[in-house]
């Protein structure tokens, strides 16, 4: 990693916080929190001292912080940086004195809601120094079905949302992810999806009302912070401009009885023409109708081959869902045996593998169900059908690899009727479908970790000619610092984020950085693929990122 330069603590700094050994040093940090929190804290507080761990101070219990919402093995290693401090606000009222700290102390926040970002940048920098705000504490959701909305707090987790859900209907649930442990913020305020995509949209799309706190330290709702920014933090991340306490959500109606299947086919078994005709369908297919495929390299009977795996979630019976199957993708054979018949919630536990006729509901309330493997993602855009002569391509590619997989999500349905600057997230009608690019491995041995990143670019450069372009398009949640980092400010730094920043916005990114420039002129909030604010405009120091890897 590059050598940093840290800019000066003088600014915006009474003396009795100033650090006599600089910000470098974790312990300095450390006191000057625990001094600075009670005096930026709107009443008296004896809790603030115990939400505050130093890499120096309390050292055990600070990387049991640290390490537990640490979901990609690859960012967890002694190389890996560390944040100086550890704030785990319990109160509202603690993240402002955390973020008016942060701010007259001249150090870098990172928000950590899950951790399932997939570059770790909220709990890793290529600043020399920064702290982390986790906000795993604030995780209340509170679900209102006379109104049939939800106000769930930033640090919850989809599997605690979707539990409280239904607890209270059966008959409602909320389109997002498929991972219980992914952390409601980051979700949310990057996009997030799930299953009920062409049903329902984005889960941005059905958020109605949030409670930020800005690089002032103030708490606004939708009304007080104005449509601008309401716009930005639904889907162009929210650790650009602030950090993100609450979000209020419209539920949707899910019916009494849902179906799910999941049939695998290999090149043998005409997985090509499958997928070939697969994407010919997703566009006109029934609403209530998602199909997901995996393409994954196997190995059958001593050969290596590709198989395709055909999961799908289908908002009704299966009587129904057959009917639909047997007009639009007869080829792919379904079966009354192939089909299940779940609650909307026995669906989530389906498509998060756990046993839906075994498993206690309850384990959607356990934040670590989850396997933490050494990852990588990226992701891309098809508007045209790749051909099957280019699918076999594909397949090829993908044996001689041998290890990285994709995973095809079906677009199409509401996806195609919201307007691309609705929210943020503009990747909406003309798209097929979205891949995401996927190598998972256990051993952390360096050798391996070089050869399944390569394998990850390797295959994206061979993907090129069958994605969207000027600009291809990609996606927020599926973090990817591949395709460009913050570098410098003023011009350079807008001009370096102008390169990922449209591929994630597209014609949504001048807007998300006039809402930056006008909400953090001083780029407070800042990560290594944030927005950046307009050159010229910034008040803050000299802050050059460099990618983390």
């Amino acid at each position: 990693m590059s050598s940093l330069v840290f800019f000066s603590l003088t600014l915006f700094i009474c003396s009795c916080f100033t650090l006599s050994n600089g910000a470098s040093d974790p312990n300095s940090l450390y006191k000057s929190f625990l001094q600075c929190l009670p005096a930026q804290s709107p009443q008296p507080d004896p809790s603030l001292s115990a939400i505050v761990y130093g890499s120096a101070s309390n050292s055990s219990t600070y990387t049991t912080v640290l390490q537990a919402y640490i979901k990609n093995r690859r960012l967890n290693t002694t190389s890996t940086p560390k944040p100086a401090i550890i704030i785990t606000p319990t109160k509202e009222s603690h993240v402002q004195a955390a973020v008016l700290c942060a701010k007259k102390l001249g150090v870098q926040i990172k928000i950590r809601s899950g951790g399932h970002d997939y570059e770790g940048i909220s709990y890793v920098s290529s600043e020399k120094t920064f702290i982390v705000l986790d906000m795993f504490n604030l995780r209340t959701v509170d679900v209102d079905i006379a109104t049939e909305t939800a106000v769930v707090q930033a640090g919850a987790q989809l599997g605690e949302l979707y539990y409280r859900i239904q607890e209270k209907s059966k008959v409602h649930g909320f389109p997002a992810g498929v991972c219980p442990t992914v952390g409601v913020g980051g979700h949310l305020s990057g996009g997030g999806y799930g299953t009920m995509l062409r049903k329902y949209g984005l889960s941005v799309d059905h958020v109605i009302d949030a409670r930020i706190v800005n690089a002032n330290g103030q708490i606004l709702d939708r009304k007080s912070m104005g449509e601008d920014l309401f716009w930005a933090i639904r889907g162009g991340g929210g650790a650009s401009f602030g950090v993100i306490l609450s979000y209020t959500v419209k539920l949707v109606p899910v019916p009494a009885v849902n179906t799910v299947f999941r049939i695998m086919k290999t090149v043998s078994e005409n997985a090509t023409d499958l997928v070939y005709k697969w994407q010919t369908i997703v566009q006109t297919m029934n609403n209530d109708l998602f199909i997901r495929i995996l393409l994954q390299p196997v190995t059958v009977s001593a050969r290596k081959t590709v198989r395709a795996t055909f999961i799908a979630h289908f908002l009704g019976d299966s009587a129904t869902l057959l009917a639909e199957m047997n007009k639009v993708f007869p080829e792919l054979g379904l079966k009354q045996e192939d089909c299940m018949e779940v609650s909307w919630i026995q669906s989530i536990l389906y498509w998060a593998n756990f046993d839906y006729n075994t498993t206690p509901l309850e384990i959607l309330l356990n934040r670590h169900s989850d396997t933490v493997n050494f990852l990588k993602r990226k992701s891309d855009y098809v508007q045209t059908p790749i051909s099957k002569s280019g699918l076999t391509s594909l397949f090829n590619k993908l044996v001689e690899l041998g290890k990285i997989g994709l995973v095809f999500n079906s677009y199409g349905g509401r996806m195609s009727e919201i307007p691309a600057d609705a929210t943020p997230f503009p990747h909406r009608a003309g798209n097929l479908f979205k891949i995401q690019y996927s190598v998972n491995w256990n051993d952390g041995d360096p050798k391996l970790e070089k050869n399944y990143l390569n394998q990850s670019r390797v295959l994206y450069k061979f993907m090129t000619d069958y994605v969207s372009k000027n600009p291809r398009g990609a996606f927020l949640n599926y973090r990817d610092l591949d395709i460009g980092v913050m570098k410098g400010t003023g011009s350079n730094g807008f001009n370096s984020g102008k390169v990922y920043g449209e591929k994630y916005f597209m014609g949504n990114f001048e807007r998300l950085v006039k809402v930056k420039t006008a909400v953090d002129p001083g780029n407070f909030f800042r990560n290594e693929q944030s927005i950046p604010v307009l050159a010229g405009k910034s008040s803050g120091k000299s802050r050059k990122m460099t990618t983390l890897h």
